[in-house]
């Protein structure tokens, strides 16, 4: 099994709960301070919800403190590398508003011992747009609009990366039928992906081949044998 990362879609549709569904979108974006290969990173959002997902999101991407690690309060520390600040986020963001992106919170690497990187969330993201195009990894959020479900699963298939992807409605029944038209490993309805050993877990496209965890990944580790008796 060979895992490459990915750029994974978060996608809102008109029904879902908004503030809730932001409220899980600022902790999909941050699991370990975005740097994940499954935390979320392109939003994209159905034009009808897409002012109100956007300052709900915002709201709650600024409540999360950044500091040390240790203090309990502490919601975003530092990233792993200098280079992740600088030369990678910051220079991705850079590229984007240059692009046209909006920005709702910009992030800036912080003056301080360790590398630290605030939440930074950019609107009006397309493709072609680096933090669309590209993996960020860190605590920057890309916010696209679609203009209907269409559209919403064609952005979410804009991608070379195919690792996971989530959909948000008040229908499960019509998430699940969307998540067998997204390209990615793993699509999880009403809920942010994440790694269980009962899955099997892997990705598509630039995201990798094979699989890890449960029978599928087991089968990785084996050579299957045929014995054919004419």
């Amino acid at each position: 099994m060979l895992e490459l990362g990915g750029s994974d879609a978060f996608i809102v549709l008109a029904d879902a709960d908004v503030d809730a569904v932001a409220r899980a979108a600022a902790d999909a974006r941050t699991i370990n301070n975005g740097e994940s290969c499954i935390a979320a990173k392109r939003f994209i959002v159905e034009e009808a919800i897409a002012d109100r997902f956007e300052s709900a999101f915002t709201g709650a991407m600024t409540l999360l403190t950044v500091g040390d690690p240790m203090e309990r309060t502490t919601r975003i520390g530092p990233l792993a590398r200098a280079r992740l600040c600088v030369r990678d986020l910051q220079d991705q963001v850079d590229r984007s508003v240059r692009s046209g992106a909006v920005v709702a919170i910009r992030g800036q690497p912080l003056e301080r011992p360790g590398f630290y990187y605030p939440p930074t969330v950019l609107t009006r993201v397309v493709p072609g747009m680096a933090v669309f195009d590209e993996e960020t990894f860190g605590p920057v959020a890309a916010v696209s609009r679609a203009r209907d479900v269409a559209h919403a699963i064609a952005l979410a298939n804009a991608s070379r990366f195919g690792l996971g992807a989530s959909v948000w409605t008040s229908d499960p029944a019509r998430g699940e039928r969307l998540a067998a038209e997204i390209d990615a490993g793993s699509v999880f309805v009403n809920g942010a992906v994440k790694s269980d050993p009962r899955l099997p877990f892997g990705g598509v496209k630039r995201s990798g081949y094979g699989r890890e965890l449960a029978a599928a990944g087991i089968r990785e580790f084996v050579n299957v044998k045929t014995v054919w008796r004419a």
